[in-house]
């Protein structure tokens, strides 16, 4: 079964987000000081995840066009819409925490990265799911913290990632028959840098530095598809 290792990590997600909100009732102090320790972490983890790319000119390229395209067509205005009405029709808010702000960072956290796409090629391509059954695990237990924090709409990234990793699975065949192997290590090393960046900037917004709308830069890791066929080709 293809899917098994993307169902497990979506459904571990599932799980963490509704034991973190079985935390939420934590003294403000000590959410104040786990969601300084998480924003911090994040950072680090994008710095690390930046320093993938072999040509930061690229991933400043991506970011500027893909946050020009953000801006346009305002991807953060309707992530807040959605979470908006969703928080009118179940009183999502009133528990605490805002479903936009737990949706996106969740998203933008457990779908960047290499991990989830060799995954779903190993799954789709060998049956071998042991890479997203350790993915989810620690998506599982960061989603404990996030959902703690920032609310139940960290549950709600579990479907991107089924989505995104189920698609890479079932067409794990046909991805590697289309693109040549050295540009798909090209795309997978700058979408990870350019996530990254995303990613610093989301630590950056969850230790109250910054208000930045990282939703308006997801543009950003088509454009890297874009750029890395086009260097590729030429």
């Amino acid at each position: 079964m293809v899917l098994l290792g993307t169902l497990i990590n979506a459904v571990l997600i599932v799980i963490g987000s509704i034991i973190g909100r079985l935390l939420k009732g934590i003294p403000e102090n000590m959410k104040q000081t786990v969601m300084n320790a998480i924003g911090i972490a994040v950072i680090v983890m994008g710095i690390q995840m930046g320093f993938e790319s072999s040509s930061f000119v690229v991933v400043i390229i991506c970011l500027v066009l893909g946050g020009v395209i953000g801006e346009w067509i305002d991807v953060d205005k309707g992530l807040n819409r959605l979470g908006h009405f969703i928080e009118s029709k179940f009183g999502a808010k009133a528990q605490g925490g805002s479903i936009a702000q737990g949706f996106v960072t969740g998203t933008l956290i457990f779908v960047i990265g290499a991990m989830g796409v060799l995954g779903a090629l190993n799954s789709g391509l060998q049956n071998d799911h042991e890479l997203l059954i350790s993915k989810g695990i620690i998506d599982g237990f960061t989603s404990i913290i996030l959902s703690a924090t920032l609310g139940i709409g960290v549950l709600l990234s579990a479907i991107p990632v089924a989505i995104y990793q189920g698609l890479i699975a079932l067409f794990a065949t046909q991805i590697t028959k289309l693109i040549p192997e050295a540009a798909l290590e090209l795309f997978i090393q700058e979408m990870t840098a350019t996530g990254g960046i995303m990613i610093i900037a989301i630590g950056l917004n969850l230790l109250g530095l910054t208000k930045i709308r990282v939703a308006n830069l997801l543009p950003s890791l088509v454009v890297v598809g874009v750029a890395v066929a086009f260097i590729y080709t030429f």
